[in-house]
């Protein structure tokens, strides 16, 4: 069975590079989907130069939305994402499918260098820190070693997955409410769970994962840029409005979904940052305003950050 590979991209481009050159070595009859998200480091120009799907966006959109758009352009059956930073290893889509059903989605097991904590749904290995320090020919070996003992699965998800287009249309794709990003992804792992979806990671799939460079660290690694800084809170409050919790999973990164209850406040002797702390928690805030100092200054800064 053939998979759409779906990859969005936003000044990657030494990353980009990286990933499809291994598509291509363990995956040469995926349909490769590549979106550049408003790129101005040449990524456009080469992926013109490339065999496969392309689409760009004029200005900065946001992998929430270019994940769904790629999804959209894919021909096959069998739909999946990778980030920019990856790289994938031998056998990676086979050993994905083999655990694949309708109504199933099935991620693959990252390996990481040691930049993040220690998790059961990784492994941390350092098979190089950067896209021009990877150590290729180690990290494939280590994997085909890895692969000796088939079939393991647990239950986790993160990037990558892959399930079936019309699973992934079902649950209508990922909410523009989180673009461009961050936290899509742990809001739609959570409304595959809450529709019935069973999630698997397979333990012989395997990707390289540099982490964070595609929208986060993109000036110095470990170092946050303030786009992502500004982007990320906004998407944290319309998380906890939606969800009424902050994100929780277990220690295979299983989503852990709590109750979301209606909740009120009453304020009195308010003020704007008491305001801006309490109301992505609740669902109703009554405040003591008669003069109209504190609400209209809020309402409209929040439509501005919309």
């Amino acid at each position: 069975m053939k998979i759409s590979i779906i990859i969005p991209s936003f000044n990657n481009l030494k990353h980009l590079k990286n990933v499809y050159l291994s598509i291509q070595k363990h995956e040469p009859e995926a349909e490769v989907i590549l979106l550049d998200d408003g790129s101005t480091d040449g990524t456009w120009e080469w992926i013109q130069e490339q065999n496969c799907i392309k689409f760009r966006s004029e200005e900065r959109v946001g992998h929430t939305i270019l994940y769904d758009k790629g999804i959209e352009m894919a021909t096959n059956a069998i739909v999946g994402i990778l980030h920019a930073d990856m790289i994938v290893g031998p056998n990676y889509s086979k050993n994905l499918i083999k655990h694949l059903k309708p109504q199933t989605v099935v991620c693959a097991t990252r390996i990481e260098p040691p930049l993040h904590p220690e998790g059961k749904e990784k492994i941390i290995r350092d098979f190089g820190m950067d896209f021009d320090t990877l150590n290729v020919e180690s990290f494939e070996e280590f994997v085909r070693d890895l692969q000796v003992v088939e079939g393991e699965t647990t239950k986790g998800m993160f990037a990558p997955w892959i399930l079936y287009k019309e699973d992934f249309q079902a649950i209508g794709g990922h909410d523009p409410l989180f673009a461009p990003f961050p936290y899509e992804d742990s809001d739609i792992f959570q409304r595959w769970i809450l529709a019935g979806y069973e999630l698997v990671q397979s333990r012989d799939a395997f990707v390289y994962h540099l982490t964070c460079r595609g929208h986060r660290w993109s000036e110095q690694v470990g170092k946050d840029d303030e786009y992502y800084k500004d982007v990320s809170k906004r998407a944290a409050r319309n998380y906890l409005r939606k969800w009424g919790s902050w994100i929780a999973n277990d220690e295979f990164q299983y989503p852990i979904i709590r109750p979301k209850y209606n909740i009120a406040y009453v304020l009195k002797n308010s003020t704007l940052s008491l305001v801006d702390l309490l109301e992505p928690w609740c669902d109703r805030l009554y405040i003591d305003d008669e003069m109209q100092v504190i609400t209209p200054h809020y309402v409209e800064r929040e439509q501005l950050n919309t």
